[in-house]
């Protein structure tokens, strides 16, 4: 009489299938994830970049100027708190607070500017600019509209 071997394990075609179920899903999911942490880096630079103008306010009201204080000791820039001079606060710095160009006593334009090299350095959004009056642009490819909702 014939006797029977049972053989455990996969075969190699089953194995293969696996393979190629999990580099399709990786495929689709990959480019998914890039696209949400680059969404929701954006989304810290822009708070930052809000909370730095609303800073701005405040030192308004309180010196009845954007560029110094009403003694005339200290720039705008100098007296900024420096968790609003980068995005993140915490971990790899990937956006700088900075002016473009130079505060008057009645304007002054914040940026929100990629650092160089970083992951956020050719992002479609770019620099994130606000001034005093609430107009908000971008450097990028993207739209206004796109890039600050």
């Amino acid at each position: 009489m014939k006797q029977r071997v049972l053989s455990k394990g996969f075969t190699l075609i089953e194995i293969m299938i696996v393979v190629a179920i999990i580099a399709i899903i990786a495929a689709i999911a990959l480019p998914s994830y890039t696209s949400y942490v680059a969404r929701a880096r954006r989304a810290d630079a822009r708070t930052t970049l809000l909370q730095a103008a609303q800073f701005m306010q405040r030192f308004y009201s309180a010196n009845d100027q954007y560029d110094k204080t009403r003694d005339g000791t200290k720039d705008a820039i100098d007296v900024i708190p420096d968790n609003l001079k980068r995005s993140p606060i915490d971990g790899t710095q990937l956006y700088t607070l900075s002016f473009s160009g130079t505060p008057t006593a009645s304007t002054y334009v914040l940026q929100m500017v990629p650092v160089a090299g970083s992951s956020m350095a050719s992002d479609e959004c770019g620099t994130y600019t606000i001034n005093q009056a609430g107009a908000k642009t971008v450097s990028g490819s993207k739209s206004v509209a796109e890039c600050w909702k």
